[in-house]
Parts: C-alpha cells; structure tokens; sequence
C-alpha cells in the first residue's frame, strides 16, 4: 500500500532528477569548451598544469572548493529577491549555476585522474555514472522525450530546407 503511494512522488523525484542531469550533459561539454578558451592566457596554461599534478586529496579540495565559494552568491541571490528585485536575483542564479558548471567542467577534467585514484572517489564515481546512465535511459525511452526529438528533427529540416531553397 505504501509503495502504491509513494509512486507518483518516486516518479515525479526521477523527473525533476533527470531534468538537472540533463541540464548538465547539455551544458557540461560546451561550457567546458567555452572555459578551456580561457587556457589560452599563459596565467591560466600555469594554472592547469599546476592543477594537473595535484596530488588526490588536494584534487579534491579543488573540486569542492567552488561550491563553497558560490555559495556567498547565492545568498546575495536570495537577499535580492527579499529586496524585490527578483529578475535580479533570478539572473545572479542563473550566471552562478552557468559559471559555476562551466569552471567545475573545467576542472574535472583537469584533476580526475587525481581524484580516480581515491579509492572511496572512483567507487562513488563509478555508482553515480552508472545511476546517471540508467536514469537517462529511463528518459530517452520515454515517449514524451521520443516525441520531442521526433518534433525536433522535423523543426531541423524544414528549417534546413527552407534555407537550402533559393530566393525569389
């Protein structure tokens, strides 16, 4: 009876789940990318090779690092809204999570060879790419999600073929 009950919470919990998961993998890689661009300035080349030969547990204290520091931004997020100023607030959010995704990107990629070889890091990791994977499924065989990608594929190519016709 009680599992009758909790089905609709446990669905709607994978939902909201699997819609911050897909906000990550959409914006993961190309933020990563957009961030990377900044390698180009000598100051941050230093940076990255210094941060590749981190040992793990300071890799670690890197990775957790920006998370903490956020979160002074969030509360002046939060005390913008209380001021009335919600559009405000709102776009301070949204630059934190943009920035904040994109710098914790860049990272990763720089010091999970460092932190892989922290035995309790690699099996956490390992648990929460295969949870990851098993929840993406369980949205890309969804026919609201199957729907979707067949209307935008569409979208796509009428969009191709109206740009591919010549003009009058």
């Amino acid at each position: 009876m009680l599992k009758l009950l909790l089905a609709p919470l446990r669905w709607l919990l994978r939902v909201v789940l699997a819609l911050l998961i897909l906000f990550e993998e959409w914006g993961w890689e190309p933020l990563r990318r957009a961030f990377a661009l900044l390698a180009r300035l000598p100051v941050i080349r230093h940076l990255e090779t210094l941060l590749r030969r981190l040992p793990p547990r300071w890799a670690f204290l890197v990775l957790v690092l920006p998370s903490l520091l956020i979160l002074p931004i969030k509360l002046l997020a939060v005390w913008l809204v209380a001021q009335g100023r919600v559009v405000l607030g709102v776009g301070v959010i949204v630059a934190a999570k943009v920035g904040g995704t994109a710098l914790l990107a860049w990272l990763f990629q720089l010091i999970q060879p460092a932190l892989m070889q922290l035995p309790w890091f690699a099996r956490i990791y390992a648990r929460w790419t295969a949870w990851k994977a098993e929840l993406l499924a369980w949205v890309r065989a969804s026919a609201v999600w199957r729907t979707a990608r067949a209307i935008k594929l569409r979208v796509k190519r009428l969009f191709r073929r109206g740009r591919s016709t010549p003009s009058a």
